[in-house]
Protein backbone atom coordinates (compact mmCIF):
# COMPACT_ATOMS: atom_id res chain seq x y z
CA UNK A 1 0.00 0.00 0.00
CA UNK A 2 1.05 3.32 -0.77
CA UNK A 3 -0.24 6.68 0.63
CA UNK A 4 0.69 10.55 0.69
CA UNK A 5 2.66 11.71 3.29
CA UNK A 6 1.95 15.15 3.73
CA UNK A 7 -0.02 18.02 2.87
CA UNK A 8 -3.83 18.61 2.78
CA UNK A 9 -4.40 14.85 1.33
CA UNK A 10 -2.16 13.50 3.89
CA UNK A 11 -2.32 9.72 5.00
CA UNK A 12 -4.72 9.45 1.98
CA UNK A 13 -4.19 5.56 0.27
CA UNK A 14 -2.99 5.34 -3.16
CA UNK A 15 -3.84 2.32 -5.51
CA UNK A 16 -0.79 0.55 -6.36
CA UNK A 17 -1.09 -2.07 -9.67
CA UNK A 18 -0.43 -5.28 -9.01
CA UNK A 19 3.56 -6.10 -11.23
CA UNK A 20 3.15 -3.10 -13.14
CA UNK A 21 4.96 -0.25 -11.33
CA UNK A 22 7.66 0.37 -8.66
CA UNK A 23 6.32 2.72 -6.49
CA UNK A 24 9.10 5.05 -4.57
CA UNK A 25 9.10 4.37 -1.14
CA UNK A 26 7.62 6.47 1.66
CA UNK A 27 11.08 7.05 2.60
CA UNK A 28 12.77 8.41 -0.36
CA UNK A 29 9.15 10.33 -1.24
CA UNK A 30 9.76 11.96 2.29
CA UNK A 31 13.58 12.65 1.52
CA UNK A 32 12.47 13.84 -1.62
CA UNK A 33 9.85 16.66 -0.69
CA UNK A 34 11.58 17.61 2.09
CA UNK A 35 14.92 18.84 -0.49
CA UNK A 36 12.17 20.33 -2.37
CA UNK A 37 9.94 22.22 0.17
CA UNK A 38 13.71 23.93 1.01
CA UNK A 39 13.76 25.18 -3.31
CA UNK A 40 10.28 25.72 -4.57
CA UNK A 41 6.93 26.78 -3.22
CA UNK A 42 4.28 24.41 -4.28
CA UNK A 43 1.83 26.25 -3.93
CA UNK A 44 -0.03 27.11 -7.75
CA UNK A 45 2.86 25.18 -9.67
CA UNK A 46 2.28 22.47 -12.37
CA UNK A 47 3.91 19.22 -12.11
CA UNK A 48 5.04 16.63 -14.78
CA UNK A 49 5.43 13.41 -13.39
CA UNK A 50 6.65 11.24 -15.94
CA UNK A 51 6.46 6.85 -15.93
CA UNK A 52 3.83 7.79 -12.99
CA UNK A 53 2.98 4.22 -12.04
CA UNK A 54 0.32 4.82 -9.28
CA UNK A 55 0.82 8.79 -9.17
CA UNK A 56 2.70 8.97 -5.60
CA UNK A 57 5.38 11.77 -6.86
CA UNK A 58 2.53 13.93 -8.66
CA UNK A 59 -0.46 13.45 -5.96
CA UNK A 60 2.12 14.60 -3.46
CA UNK A 61 2.96 17.78 -4.73
CA UNK A 62 -0.69 18.10 -5.09
CA UNK A 63 -1.55 17.02 -1.87
CA UNK A 64 0.84 19.71 -0.57
CA UNK A 65 -0.07 22.93 -2.82
CA UNK A 66 0.31 22.29 -6.76
CA UNK A 67 -2.50 22.91 -8.85
CA UNK A 68 -1.96 21.14 -12.21
CA UNK A 69 -0.91 17.27 -12.56
CA UNK A 70 -0.06 15.75 -16.04
CA UNK A 71 0.81 11.89 -15.11
CA UNK A 72 2.00 9.85 -17.73
CA UNK A 73 2.11 6.23 -18.01
CA UNK A 74 1.97 3.88 -21.04
CA UNK A 75 1.27 0.61 -19.04
CA UNK A 76 -3.08 0.15 -18.82
CA UNK A 77 -2.91 -1.18 -15.56
CA UNK A 78 -0.55 1.81 -14.36
CA UNK A 79 -3.53 4.33 -15.80
CA UNK A 80 -6.41 2.77 -14.41
CA UNK A 81 -4.60 3.48 -10.90
CA UNK A 82 -3.81 7.11 -12.05
CA UNK A 83 -7.22 7.93 -12.54
CA UNK A 84 -8.88 6.00 -9.40
CA UNK A 85 -6.16 7.94 -7.56
CA UNK A 86 -6.68 11.47 -9.62
CA UNK A 87 -10.95 11.02 -8.51
CA UNK A 88 -9.81 10.31 -4.78
CA UNK A 89 -7.23 13.21 -4.71
CA UNK A 90 -9.36 15.55 -5.99
CA UNK A 91 -12.29 14.53 -3.60
CA UNK A 92 -9.87 15.00 -0.94
CA UNK A 93 -8.54 18.50 -1.46
CA UNK A 94 -10.39 21.43 -0.72
CA UNK A 95 -9.26 23.65 -3.69
CA UNK A 96 -10.03 22.86 -7.39
CA UNK A 97 -7.14 20.98 -9.13
CA UNK A 98 -6.21 19.66 -12.60
CA UNK A 99 -5.26 16.53 -13.15
CA UNK A 100 -4.58 14.80 -16.91
CA UNK A 101 -3.60 11.10 -16.89
CA UNK A 102 -2.12 10.02 -20.06
CA UNK A 103 -1.99 6.17 -21.25
CA UNK A 104 0.52 6.75 -23.42
CA UNK A 105 4.65 6.43 -23.65
CA UNK A 106 7.00 9.01 -22.46
CA UNK A 107 9.14 9.59 -25.33
CA UNK A 108 5.22 9.97 -27.28
CA UNK A 109 3.99 12.92 -25.16
CA UNK A 110 7.10 14.65 -25.00
CA UNK A 111 6.81 14.55 -28.79
CA UNK A 112 4.20 16.95 -28.13
CA UNK A 113 6.08 19.79 -26.65
CA UNK A 114 3.25 22.07 -26.05
CA UNK A 115 1.92 19.83 -23.62
CA UNK A 116 4.89 21.31 -21.27
CA UNK A 117 3.31 25.06 -21.06
CA UNK A 118 2.89 25.91 -17.50
CA UNK A 119 5.10 23.32 -15.74
CA UNK A 120 7.30 24.07 -12.86
CA UNK A 121 8.70 20.58 -11.81
CA UNK A 122 9.24 17.30 -13.70
CA UNK A 123 9.42 13.79 -11.67
CA UNK A 124 11.31 11.23 -14.33
CA UNK A 125 11.19 7.67 -12.00
CA UNK A 126 11.24 5.14 -14.93
CA UNK A 127 11.57 1.54 -14.88
CA UNK A 128 15.27 0.28 -14.27
CA UNK A 129 15.61 -0.39 -18.14
CA UNK A 130 15.39 2.58 -19.47
CA UNK A 131 18.76 3.60 -20.20
CA UNK A 132 20.40 6.99 -18.84
CA UNK A 133 20.52 7.80 -23.08
CA UNK A 134 17.07 7.70 -23.01
CA UNK A 135 16.97 9.99 -20.10
CA UNK A 136 19.27 11.70 -21.54
CA UNK A 137 17.35 12.59 -24.40
CA UNK A 138 14.05 13.21 -22.00
CA UNK A 139 16.19 15.96 -20.08
CA UNK A 140 17.40 17.80 -23.75
CA UNK A 141 13.73 17.86 -24.64
CA UNK A 142 12.36 19.35 -21.53
CA UNK A 143 15.17 21.91 -21.38
CA UNK A 144 14.64 22.91 -24.87
CA UNK A 145 10.79 24.09 -23.67
CA UNK A 146 10.49 24.77 -19.68
CA UNK A 147 11.74 27.62 -18.45
CA UNK A 148 13.50 27.76 -15.21
CA UNK A 149 11.98 24.04 -14.03
CA UNK A 150 13.40 21.52 -11.46
CA UNK A 151 13.37 18.02 -12.24
CA UNK A 152 13.72 15.32 -10.01
CA UNK A 153 15.10 11.61 -11.37
CA UNK A 154 14.94 8.85 -9.83
CA UNK A 155 17.62 6.05 -10.84
CA UNK A 156 18.93 2.54 -9.23
CA UNK A 157 22.30 3.08 -7.89
CA UNK A 158 23.65 0.11 -10.26
CA UNK A 159 22.56 1.99 -13.47
CA UNK A 160 25.23 4.99 -13.12
CA UNK A 161 24.59 8.46 -13.58
CA UNK A 162 23.06 9.88 -16.89
CA UNK A 163 24.70 12.71 -18.79
CA UNK A 164 22.79 16.20 -17.94
CA UNK A 165 22.22 18.38 -20.41
CA UNK A 166 24.60 21.39 -20.90
CA UNK A 167 21.41 24.16 -19.30
CA UNK A 168 20.94 21.13 -16.45
CA UNK A 169 22.81 22.45 -12.88
CA UNK A 170 22.73 19.65 -10.50
CA UNK A 171 21.51 20.38 -7.41
CA UNK A 172 21.58 17.56 -5.16
CA UNK A 173 22.38 13.58 -5.47
CA UNK A 174 21.19 10.99 -2.63
CA UNK A 175 21.72 8.14 -2.31
CA UNK A 176 18.92 5.50 -0.26
CA UNK A 177 19.55 2.37 -0.34
CA UNK A 178 19.62 0.95 -3.50
CA UNK A 179 17.85 4.60 -4.98
CA UNK A 180 19.54 7.16 -6.32
CA UNK A 181 17.88 10.46 -6.59
CA UNK A 182 18.84 13.99 -8.58
CA UNK A 183 17.74 17.26 -8.50
CA UNK A 184 18.18 19.77 -11.32
CA UNK A 185 17.39 22.62 -12.30
CA UNK A 186 17.20 23.26 -15.97
CA UNK A 187 16.94 26.75 -17.74
CA UNK A 188 16.98 28.06 -20.77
Amino acid sequence: MSRIIAGVAGSLSLKVPQGATRPTSERVREAIFSSLEHRIDFDGIGVLDLYAGSGGLGFEALSRGATTLIAVDHDKKAHQALQLNAATLKKAIPTPVTIATKCQSVSAYLGNPDLLSGIDLVFIDPPYEVSNEEITAMLSTLEAHLDDALVVVERATKTGTPEWPESATLLTEKTYGDTRVFTLELSR
